[in-house]
């Protein structure tokens, strides 16, 4: 009796490893950036523990070790991949990370940090020791890429050359507001501050509602520099989001502050979002601060504040 069900496509999963420095953190977030779930510094001895067969086809897995990883043994190491590379549930790859002894020294003593394998000895003897020890990796891994002469930016673009079909369809667009009296956000790629605006807060019958009401927004736009404002940011957006997407940029973050984060920014980033829906985009739209409760002190200009 046959399935009409399509066969479940093998889990890719890509082992990175190499030589302490020569970029394999670079490596891990920039495929992480396209779509991978990344691990760093996982025991490699506990893979098959991490990778069951009860759920094959799931999202591209990049485990990342080297001679820091306990129980590191290049031997082993390559006798359970070999295991692993039987399994008709994975698609398992091997890269490399090397570069010349040289610009490791050069990066070691650029950034103060101690060689894992240098123990109180010249970072260049820890070097040579760690070379030694991964020959084996080195030999046996199916792709080996040489950092000495690339930049953070150019291993980005090597991995994103190398990885980019895991990368998700669409790039995630999140469009957020926030309060600056209440902490900048973490995660925005860009931010635009709309204080410039004049604040509905200070309108008693506007203060207690929010950007998403329509009095508010209609005070809002007779502000005459709302309009010039919003539409260069409009503009702008839609024309980066393009150039963010085709670097291989995964996700995107916009965000809006004003100053208590419950008005100006709230209605602009609501207008954005529908400016980037009616260009095709579908973007998320997130309101830090909505709910919080309006306070005089917060909103008062820095001026006023301390005048």
């Amino acid at each position: 009796m046959h399935s009409d069900e399509p066969p479940v496509p093998p889990q890719p999963i890509l082992l990175v490893t190499g030589m302490s420095g020569a970029g394999k953190t670079t490596a891990l977030r920039t495929l992480e950036d396209l779509g991978w779930e990344a691990i760093d510094n996982f025991p490699v001895r506990l893979l098959g523990r991490l990778i069951g067969k009860d759920h094959p086809g799931r999202t591209p897995l990049a485990i990342g070790f080297d001679s820091r990883t306990r129980g590191f043994d290049p031997k082993d190491i390559v006798e359970l991949v070999d295991r692993m590379s039987q399994r008709e549930d994975l698609a398992v790859h091997t890269l490399f990370l090397d570069c010349a002894s040289g610009e490791l020294e050069r990066r070691y003593n650029e950034n103060r940090r101690r060689h894992p394998m240098a123990q109180g000895r010249p970072v260049l003897d820890g070097i040579k020791a760690e070379r030694e020890l991964l020959e084996p990796l080195r030999s046996w891994a199916e792709a080996v890429v040489d950092t000495t002469d690339y930049s953070t930016n150019q291993l980005q673009q090597v991995m994103r050359d190398r990885y980019h079909d895991s990368a998700p369809v669409e790039m995630v667009i999140t469009v957020s507001s926030f309060g600056f009296a209440r902490g900048m956000p973490p995660l925005a790629d860009l931010v635009f501050d709309m204080r410039f605006l004049a604040n509905p807060h200070w309108d008693a019958a506007l203060r207690e509602q929010t950007g998403l009401d329509a009095e508010v927004g209609d005070y809002i736009e007779a502000d005459e520099a709302f309009v010039p404002a919003y539409e260069r940011i409009r503009d702008l957006l839609l024309f980066l989001i393009p150039q963010y997407r085709d670097e291989g940029r995964s996700y995107l973050n916009v965000a809006f502050g004003c100053t208590g984060g419950r008005h100006r920014s709230v209605f602009t980033a609501e207008r954005i979002a529908q400016a980037l829906r009616d260009a095709g985009f579908s973007p998320t739209v997130r309101h830090r601060n909505l709910t919080t409760r309006a306070a005089d002190e917060l909103e008062k200009p820095r001026r006023q504040a301390n005048g």
